[in-house]
């Protein structure tokens, strides 16, 4: 139930490329969201690719360190939040979680943000039927 398996990870850089070019996006600080609805391979509603920048934070540890943080609260969120609605409605999509903030944030307060993420998606998803 809490997992975050390969499958649910997004590595293929045309689906990548297709998601920044042609994904709605907006912001929940310190979060830049972008998805778009896709046909996607596999078992699960969403695939999902989490990035912190380099040009912010420089040493890979604190980038690590965010990503690790942001993927704990997706994985324990995502089951009750996001993934009823995108089954009802039988949609799939691709999900970007970019950290756009300048500093490191504790946990609890990227759980709260990622939980407003995950609502907002919920309401966008929940109204359209794809």
């Amino acid at each position: 139930m809490y997992t975050f398996k390969k499958e649910e990870r997004l590595c293929n850089k045309r689906l990548l490329k297709k998601l920044f070019t042609d994904g709605s996006s907006f912001l929940v600080y310190p979060f830049r969201v972008v998805h778009i609805p896709e046909i996607l391979p596999g078992n699960y509603p969403v695939q999902v690719v989490v990035a912190v920048p380099k040009r912010k934070f420089k040493k890979a540890v604190d980038r690590n360190l965010l990503k690790r943080r942001i993927r704990e609260a997706y994985r324990l969120h995502k089951d009750a939040l996001l993934y009823p609605v995108l089954n009802q409605h039988n949609t799939r999509i691709m999900l970007s979680l970019s950290y756009i903030g300048n500093e490191i944030a504790d946990y609890k307060v990227i759980e709260k943000k990622l939980l407003a993420v995950l609502k907002q998606l919920q309401k966008a998803y929940d109204k359209v039927d794809i």
